[in-house]
């Protein structure tokens, strides 16, 4: 596909959650080295990229960065007192449009701007669709520590003939990928093959299937959340992840990239 020409505008990153102190909005706001105040120091960062489409350049409708933010603010609420911040990414356009890969390129901008604000500190993308995607791109970057794919939009490209999605950049990252098996909009064993390809580049890489639920994963969306939360919280601080995580990132395929996701996961993690 050609690259489409994309209006002058810029990316931008939504307000952030979950920095603690009555000047949390505004202590978030600093960066960690030499930052002062009252609010805690921003440790970790949990950067949110939302939904799209295949393709369109028109700025995304509000709806797309609304639905992540429930997620991001569990995140932020979990991640609280080890001092994690989490940002929604607002993309410049709707679509992913070809190998301009918008969503991507924001996706790189926002983690210059953590840089920019907050200083080294470490990065967990989180991405659900096209965003899922956007996220698995831009791991590269040297900030990112790990990623989660939540029902990830990984088209198929023998039928255009494109190159497969890259694994290479997630080598040194932790990953982890999480599919409905009933997703009726981006395809579950699209997703399962490309976790198969990136095992084989690097070990830290699982995948939780979340049997007969769709897209949005809401029939267990608690699980899904407390799934989330857990994962963060053992890549970016080095918690312990729960003994389903470390038994799918211990396990070799095809058993660890189809780890079913178990009902009333989250209740009692650490047992």
């Amino acid at each position: 596909m050609a690259q489409q020409a994309l209006p002058v505008r810029e990316a931008r990153l939504g307000k952030p959650l979950g920095t603690a102190g009555k000047e949390g909005a505004r202590e978030a706001l600093r960066r960690r080295v030499g930052g002062r105040g009252g609010g805690r120091e921003v440790s970790g960062v949990a950067l949110l990229l939302p939904g799209g489409g295949p393709t369109g350049i028109r700025r995304p409708s509000p709806v797309a960065a609304l639905a992540v933010r429930p997620l991001a603010a569990r995140l932020a609420k979990a991640g609280r007192p080890e001092g994690l911040t989490a940002h929604v990414v607002r993309y410049r356009c709707s679509g992913w449009n070809g190998t301009a890969a918008h969503p991507a390129r924001d996706a790189d901008w926002a983690l210059e701007e953590v840089v920019r604000r907050y200083g080294d500190v470490p990065v967990c993308l989180v991405g659900t669709g096209m965003g899922a995607r956007a996220a698995l791109h831009a791991a590269g970057h040297p900030a990112v520590n790990s990623v989660l794919a939540l029902a990830p939009w990984l088209p198929d490209p023998h039928p255009d003939g494109e190159q497969p999605d890259p694994v290479k950049q997630l080598i040194g990252r932790q990953v982890l990928l999480v599919h409905g098996t009933n997703d009726e909009r981006t395809d579950p064993d699209l997703s399962y093959r490309y976790a198969e390809r990136a095992k084989k580049v690097n070990r830290d890489i699982c995948r939780f299937e979340v049997h007969s639920d769709g897209h949005s994963l809401h029939q267990h969306r608690a699980e899904v959340l407390a799934l989330a939360a857990d994962f963060m919280l053992g890549s970016l601080f080095a918690r312990d992840y729960a003994r389903p995580v470390k038994d799918a990132l211990a396990a070799p395929p095809p058993l660890g990239l189809r780890m079913p996701l178990a009902a009333g996961f989250g209740v009692s993690l650490r047992h």
